[in-house]
């Protein structure tokens, strides 16, 4: 996810600020509904050809909005090969590698024990930060990572291999070092902060929803779609997809780093009560335990983050 936010010390209108916080409240519950969908999707279609008509039909209505624009058609011209080269590598891992990988272990893993999974992101994009970016966590940062850590380790302890397929607890862990690998590759794009997320966004989706195509038809076959399917296909890509990105980078103008955080802190939670409601995914009393010292842990470590970026600016 690609965010733009204003410095901490911009002050906006009260009203604008509200209508920020609300479309970004509602791209966050889109974004949570997207894994309910996605695993009743997977009942009759293949994930790698699920996840690349997604990424492919939104990029096409995200390539559609940067062509409309004149400052987003201008953004484009000029850039050297290097920033090419960086949105290739961003499109294959963000896209192709991360979201390919997140529906295939979707197919053999709770939405539950998956989200799980890909919320210690941020631990990994830390950890990978200090020697990439020179960026080390403080102390109190490290204190709530041991905290998430925790919760993870609750969560699974004892390791039931029986009642959890290792071949998507392996696929779940790739997604997420590709997921915290593309976060650290992100960053460094958006650092020179002279492009609009949505070009970044529309052109690397596009690359990688191409590899997804690719990759899912060579290795997939595909039956005939049914209506219902290609309604959950359309609806993730247009209005999960296309929409609630368009939606965020606006929301984004208007909020601050930390206020992006806490908004985003609020998936877990909605994945976990969406994933009881229509999946029957019930965790139990230690599971609970585990899922909420995860939940304070990364909340805490990305607001830590967040109040340094914006005393940084």
């Amino acid at each position: 996810m690609l965010i733009e936010s204003v410095p901490e010390s911009k002050e906006t209108n009260p009203r604008s600020r509200l209508i920020a916080v609300v479309e970004a409240c509602f791209v966050a519950f889109l974004w949570s509904t997207s894994w309910v969908i996605i695993k009743y999707g997977l009942v009759e279609i293949p994930p790698l050809l699920f996840a690349g008509l997604r990424y492919s039909i939104a990029s096409v209505f995200l390539l559609a909005v940067i062509g409309a624009r004149s400052s987003t058609r201008v953004s484009l011209r000029g850039r050297p090969r290097r920033w090419w080269f960086a949105l290739l590598l961003y499109g294959g891992i963000y896209i192709a590698v991360t979201q390919g990988t997140q529906f295939v272990a979707l197919k053999y893993l709770p939405a539950i024990t998956l989200a799980l999974l890909l919320n210690l992101t941020p631990i990994f994009v830390l950890v990978m930060a200090i020697a990439w970016l020179r960026e080390v966590p403080s102390l109190l940062e490290i204190l709530f990572i041991i905290i998430g850590i925790a919760g993870v380790l609750i969560y699974f302890y004892p390791l039931d291999l029986v009642g959890l397929s290792v071949i998507g607890l392996l696929i779940g862990i790739i997604s997420l070092a590709a997921n915290s690998v593309s976060a650290i590759i992100g960053r460094a794009v958006n650092r020179a902060q002279d492009t609009p997320a949505i070009v970044v966004t529309g052109i690397s989706m596009t690359i990688g929803s191409v590899m997804l195509l690719a990759f899912g038809f060579a290795s997939e076959t595909i039956n005939v779609i049914s209506p219902t399917s290609w309604l959950s296909i359309l609806w993730l890509a247009v209005v999960n997809t296309a929409i609630a990105f368009t939606l965020w980078n606006r929301a984004m103008r208007e909020l601050r780093a930390i206020d992006t955080t806490l908004i985003n802190s609020t998936m877990m939670p909605q994945i976990v009560l969406l994933s009881i409601m229509f999946l029957g995914e019930y965790p139990d009393f230690t599971d609970w335990i585990g899922l909420i010292l995860l939940m304070i842990g990364i909340t805490a470590v990305q607001i830590l983050q967040a109040r340094r970026k914006g005393e940084g600016q």
